[in-house]
């Protein structure tokens, strides 16, 4: 096929040899089947980003850091110039994840090159050498979603253990390989010590992956493997070792409420004694 603008640059610097195919087109990006030499690898080509809200933007990218102050300030008052900073900062994020994750061992594709809004990765295939499929294409039996389930969760926690969270973890963004599940998208993963948000988005990855799952196995849907992760890891003891229960004890913490009311009192007392001084102050 005729290879799109964007990735002619690629084939004229010898990133890539030819574009065989589009594989996928969403809302975030265009991926493509390429050649590199004698591999058949993915080349993900990144779209404008005109259909994410300002609110998830300022979710995921809480406390990223940027190159220098003058791309923080721009991005800040949503300048041109800011906005393009802002999306650069957006695509070099999964870049960033994927090789961090990759290295952990966590099943991810495996980066290759990052050029000019373009990602060459490990194309996943299934156990016939295609494009693999994505979990909500596919139907499972009680067996396999259970086995699929521990695998991810596994791959939750792995991630977690360095540092990051996926952030829009679902079916939508899991493939199926020929030896199990991989995870990809991940331009909104988030710092699990640096986001205000990260409890709140591993919880909902998680309930995700229970929810999905728990559609051909039924069992599942008691599970609460998401506030055990996130006790686990605030508490320092997360690791990918621990053999998880999928339970968690909301112990209730009883409230003295006479001490919260002798607080307001004492508070109110101090307000009322500031305003006198104030008001016999010559």
């Amino acid at each position: 096929m005729k290879p799109p603008r964007r990735l002619q640059s690629l084939i004229d610097e010898g990133l890539i040899d030819t574009v065989v195919r589009q594989l996928m087109s969403g809302k975030e990006a265009t991926v493509y089947v390429v050649r590199c030499g004698d591999e058949t690898r993915c080349a993900k080509i990144y779209k404008e980003a005109t259909q994410r809200s300002f609110r998830q933007a300022v979710d995921y990218t809480e406390n990223r850091k940027v190159k220098n102050t003058r791309q923080a300030r721009a991005m800040a008052k949503g300048t041109k110039f800011g906005r393009q900073a802002q999306e650069a900062a957006w695509q070099s994020a999964e870049v960033d994840a994927l090789y961090r994750l990759a290295a952990a061992g966590v099943r991810v594709p495996q980066p290759f090159n990052f050029h000019d809004g373009v990602l060459i990765m490990e194309l996943v295939v299934d156990a016939q050498g295609d494009a693999a499929p994505r979990l909500n294409d596919l139907v499972f039996s009680s067996e396999q979603a259970n086995a699929h389930h521990a695998t991810l969760i596994a791959e939750v926690v792995r991630m977690l253990c360095a540092g990051l969270i996926h952030g829009d973890l679902s079916e939508f963004n899991i493939l199926m390989a020929g030896d199990g599940p991989v995870i990809i998208d991940l331009p909104q993963a988030v710092d699990a010590a640096g986001n205000n948000h990260a409890q709140r988005m591993l919880l909902r990855d998680v309930a995700n992956l229970r929810d999905f799952f728990g559609k051909f196995a039924p069992e599942l849907l008691g599970t609460d493997f998401g506030p055990e992760i996130w006790s686990l890891y605030v508490t320092g003891v997360l690791s990918t070792e621990l053999v998880l229960s999928g339970h968690f004890d909301r112990k209730a913490v009883a409230v003295d409420l006479g001490s919260v009311l002798r607080e307001i009192d004492d508070a109110r007392s101090e307000e009322a004694a500031r305003r006198q001084r104030m008001l016999t102050v010559p």
